[in-house]
């Protein structure tokens, strides 16, 4: 049977102080050695020069503009139809008051959200973006086209009309969208067949 044997006495090592220009001895104390720049008094510190704030100013202000690194943030599904109503109806309103109707403003505007929708979208939920686009339209064109006749039919009607008299931007929107999220498809499909 074997013993270890112990070389040194019991109790903490001494370590060698970390030599060096410019660094000061360790100080022994009743917990093991230390630095001695690294004690400090109690109290506050001492007041720094307008050249080391400036510098510290810097640093914050540094992290804070900093741009972030990563990948950029993705809407989901959910988030995507959201986005796409919320901005559907906004332009839709504002075309709405400005020139009291449904016109070039809104159709640009519905581009504008269907481009975004579609770009912004995670690749699990790519879909979305053109089933999205085309409710979102409905949507506004039900809320905010003028009816004619009142009851569940006058709506239906102005609803019908207003998206044969605007086939356009809902097929150019829808399309736009179609083709963004094709082609993030195939373009993940080959980073994925590289690897």
């Amino acid at each position: 049977m074997e013993q270890s044997i112990r070389t040194q006495p019991p109790g903490p090592r001494p370590r060698p102080p970390a030599g060096g220009p410019g660094r000061e001895a360790a100080v022994p104390g009743p917990a093991g050695p230390r630095d001695a720049t690294a004690a400090r008094p109690p109290g506050p510190r001492p007041a720094a020069g307008p050249a080391a704030l400036a510098t510290r100013l810097r640093r914050r202000l540094g992290r804070a503009g900093a741009k972030r690194s990563g990948p950029p943030t993705r809407l989901t599904g959910v988030g995507t139809g959201v986005v796409s109503v919320v901005g559907t109806l906004g332009f839709a309103l504002l075309d709405r008051v400005l020139f009291g109707g449904l016109g070039v403003l809104f159709g640009l505007g519905f581009l504008l959200v269907c481009f975004q929708t579609a770009v912004r979208v995670r690749l699990a939920d790519l879909p979305a973006a053109p089933i999205a686009g085309p409710l979102s339209f409905a949507l506004a064109l039900a809320l905010l086209s003028p009816v004619a006749m009142g009851g569940l039919v006058g709506h239906l009607l102005a609803l019908c009309s207003g998206l044969a008299l605007r086939a356009g931007w809902l097929f150019a929107g829808t399309a736009l969208a179609a083709a963004i999220v094709g082609a993030r498809f195939v373009a993940q499909r080959r980073i994925r067949r590289a690897r």
